[in-house]
């Protein structure tokens, strides 16, 4: 009971001092430099599937009247590499950890730079669909690999902050690519486009040079029974001496390392080296692994079922099906999108940890499910009256799809990849995120490659209306299902999904100052149910 009782007592103290760190007003935030660089590199991974899609968007304008393709063709074209990622997602997992999380980022980089390339040098629509093959495996790893080192590297009082990086840079290579698509518009039309979609290498050799001088995980590390090396990493992005200590001991315990051992390598017991996963994932999950999994699987489902995807990759159709002409006007309003795209991520990232997960969230998914209910509206009308350029309507549909980016920016966006980042045990960590991963890109593939076929079937203000309907479900969902975890360290979650503490998980508890007694009560009571 000994043993059982260290371990209960150090998940309450980890938690109560998550919770003072956020909660306390005496206290001022305290912002690593260290570990801010760390997950800034780590995040421009990100960059990648940002700039893909941007940069499709308006290229396949021109690809459609180069290569003489369909429209079935340019959605399949469209969505295709979301599909392909899965097998980079899917992989990722096991390769991170074996080769460890930071040679992961740059495998990511060298497998995009050849897809990039690729494409650039396409010659018929075969060879493009093979370039983006291999792009799509960069960005699997990629997607799957940054938010887990961010996570692990980052202290809990500004994981929220630095966990958000991820989507940060997505916008930002999302801004990148409709900026390309306008600097190169200008071309030939058969050269326009490859160079739309080669300059993409370009990101993914400066990423192999920044990464290789960040660190190695520190959780990674101690997996690998290198204490040593995880101590001096956690030193550097911990806030103080004391929380690396207490960090290091959570992460010993959690990979079942004595708390008395200081030695700086040591045998890590065979058990936790990542065998069985997959069955304490689906055969076997406790109740608190089952709603993690459920958690981590269905926000990420959301955040695409819910419709970003469509709007960023055919904004210029939005946009000409809105009533606006010119290619030049067209490629600037998508400037606009992702430029308000950006702007708002920027913001989500200083309100994550101030103001927490789930007010940003429900609010977020609120605003979305207005704006596309009000973007559904006004395609509709225009679409009614198109022998008419009815201007009120138009100003509608691009009010409310510069609305929605926002809303989506400064919530669902960004703290779908922090929460699953976050919430999945240190051993189920990288197989848990992987599979969040695939969830989200082979709903973004579905609605990517059926988006035009959607539209012309129900119309694309239906379109809008159903997405507006499946993220009032979204809404639901997280109300009923998430809690609040802002302020909890890594090795706390699996206690804070807990059956008994999962209803009132709301986040008051992350104030300093709340009932200690009940935090450890509830945590010897989820201990027990193990």
């Amino acid at each position: 009971m000994g043993a059982e009782e260290e371990t209960v007592e150090s998940s309450r103290v980890a938690t109560v001092t998550g919770a003072m760190e956020i909660g306390s007003p005496e206290k001022p935030r305290r912002w690593n430099k260290y570990a801010i660089a760390c997950t800034m590199l780590a995040s421009m991974t990100s960059i990648l599937l940002g700039y893909d899609i941007g940069v499709m968007s308006g290229a396949m304008i021109f690809i459609k009247d180069d290569l003489k393709v369909n429209d079935v063709q340019i959605e399949i074209l469209a969505g295709i590499l979301n599909v392909y990622s899965l097998l980079g997602s899917a992989a990722a997992g096991r390769t991170s950890d074996w080769i460890g999380r930071r040679y992961t980022i740059v495998l990511a980089a060298v497998i995009f730079f050849a897809g990039a390339i690729l494409m650039g040098f396409a010659t018929n629509y075969a060879f493009l669909m093979f370039g983006r093959f291999v792009a799509g495996i960069g960005v699997g790893y990629a997607l799957m690999i940054a938010p887990v080192y961010t996570a692990e590297i980052s202290p809990a009082s500004t994981r929220g902050f630095l966990t958000s990086f991820p989507e940060v840079f997505i916008n930002f290579g999302i801004l990148l690519g409709y900026v390309s698509n306008y600097a190169f518009s200008k071309l030939p039309q058969h050269l326009g486009w490859r160079f739309m979609l080669g300059i993409g290498a370009l990101p993914s050799v400066l990423l192999v040079v920044f990464v290789l001088a960040m660190p190695e995980s520190p959780r990674w590390l101690v997996m690998q029974g290198r204490l040593g090396d995880a101590r001096r990493v956690l030193t550097k992005t911990s806030d103080s001496k004391e929380e690396a200590e207490l960090r290091i001991s959570d992460i010993k315990e959690a990979a079942g390392i004595p708390a008395s051992c200081t030695d700086d390598v040591v045998t890590v017991p065979k058990q936790n080296s990542g065998e069985g996963v997959w069955k304490e994932l689906f055969l076997r999950p406790t109740p608190a692994v089952r709603r993690i999994l459920i958690a981590g699987v269905g926000i990420h489902f959301f955040q695409q079922a819910s419709g970003i995807d469509a709007v960023v990759l055919y904004s210029p159709r939005i946009f000409k099906k809105a009533g606006i002409r010119g290619t030049d006007a067209l490629l600037g309003a998508t400037v606009a999108v992702g430029f308000t795209k950006t702007l708002f991520i920027l913001v989500a990232t200083f309100l994550l940890d101030r103001v927490g997960r789930r007010p940003l969230l429900l609010s977020s998914v609120a605003g979305m499910v207005i704006s596309l209910a009000g973007l559904g509206f006004g395609l509709t009308v225009v679409d009614h009256f198109h022998e008419h350029r009815v201007m009120w309507a138009v100003a509608i549909c691009i009010a409310c799809t510069l609305a929605y980016v926002s809303f989506f920016s400064i919530g669902l966006g960004p703290i779908t990849w922090v929460y699953s980042s976050e919430i999945f045990p240190l051993r189920l960590r990288a197989q848990g995120t992987s599979m969040a991963v695939g969830t989200n890109r082979v709903t973004s593939g579905v609605i990517s490659m059926t988006f035009l076929s959607l539209s012309k079937g129900i119309t694309i203000g239906g379109a809008f209306f159903l997405f507006a309907g499946i993220a009032s479900l979204a809404w639901v969902f997280f109300f009923c299902f998430l809690p609040e975890t802002r302020g909890r360290t890594l090795e706390d979650m699996q206690g804070l999904f807990e059956k008994s503490r999962f209803k009132s998980s709301s986040g008051d508890k992350q104030e300093a100052g709340f009932d200690h007694k009940a935090v450890t009560a509830a945590t010897n009571n989820g201990h027990g149910q193990q």
